[in-house]
């Protein structure tokens, strides 16, 4: 099998030559009905499933029979909100459901790992050295994606102590941005260029994968062990030594305060 390479880039866009890529990875078969079933659960859990209709137990009014039952020449009718009714009830209409579907791990390695066999093929699959920019901004990022010629649709794949990088790139259009073990087929096969950082370049064949079958919102602050505001030991501390902030005042002060009316009531 012949070696799988990818054009290796400075910070600056400059050429630094190739890098062999993991051929377990880059350079397998692509399985056609693994990866259509994947991108498929992917796609599906993306779906918010809160669409509703109302049936004929739901809307409004209704409850008196229309007309008699007989004598008149007409239909019978029970309801003027029945399915039949011009504003009656949805018969078999959509009602909330959740989308999502179960995927096994071993498919989802399996389907990235084909995804990116597919782009590599391509010569879409490019690395780059160090993201050592001093600050964050999105002139360096443009200009370095202009220089490896990564136009349009692209997948940056960045470590995870890669802030700045972060910064500079989630401000352009058409750029997703993606973590070791977060990446996913449909993002894969989503984009036209893969830019990785050599920290992030996936090597073995049980690269990781993310638990949920489709990422819909970024990491919060709590899920990489960091405090939020609302749980930090100080906020905590605080409201201790606080205690309860209620009006109603003690019963034993209340109970004492009653007592000393009555002896004044009595005097």
């Amino acid at each position: 099998m012949a070696d799988i390479i990818a054009p290796l880039f400075s910070s600056d866009g400059t050429s630094k030559g190739e890098v062999a890529l993991d051929a377990e990875i880059f350079g397998i078969e692509p399985n056609m009905p693994v990866l259509h079933q994947v991108v498929t659960a992917q796609m599906a859990a993306r779906r918010v499933g809160t669409h509703n209709t109302k049936t004929r137990a739901e809307v409004r009014g209704g409850g008196r029979k229309p007309w008699r039952q007989k004598g008149l020449g007409r239909a019978r009718h029970g309801s003027i909100r029945s399915p039949q009714w011009v504003g009656g009830g949805v018969a078999h209409g959509p009602k909330p459901r959740d989308y999502s579907q179960r995927t096994p791990k071993k498919m989802k390695r399996l389907a990235v790992r084909s995804a990116l066999s597919a782009r590599a093929s391509e010569s879409a699959v490019m690395v780059v050295e160090e993201l050592d920019w001093p600050e964050p901004k999105t002139k360096n990022a443009k200009a370095l994606l202009a220089a490896i010629g990564a136009s349009g649709k692209t997948l940056v794949v960045l470590g995870h102590g890669d802030d700045v990088a972060v910064k500079s790139f989630r401000n352009l259009p058409e750029i997703v941005l993606t973590h070791p073990g977060r990446i996913t087929a449909y993002d894969v096969l989503w984009a036209s260029n893969i830019v990785f950082t050599a920290d992030s370049l996936p090597t073995g064949a049980k690269y990781d994968v993310a638990d949920d079958d489709f990422v819909k919102e970024p990491a919060t602050p709590s899920d990489d062990g960091r405090q939020t505001s609302d749980d930090t030991p100080a906020a905590s501390e605080k409201s201790e030594a606080s205690g309860p902030t209620s009006d109603v005042p003690d019963t034993d002060e209340a109970d004492a305060s009653d007592d000393a009316s009555d002896e004044e009531v009595s005097a």
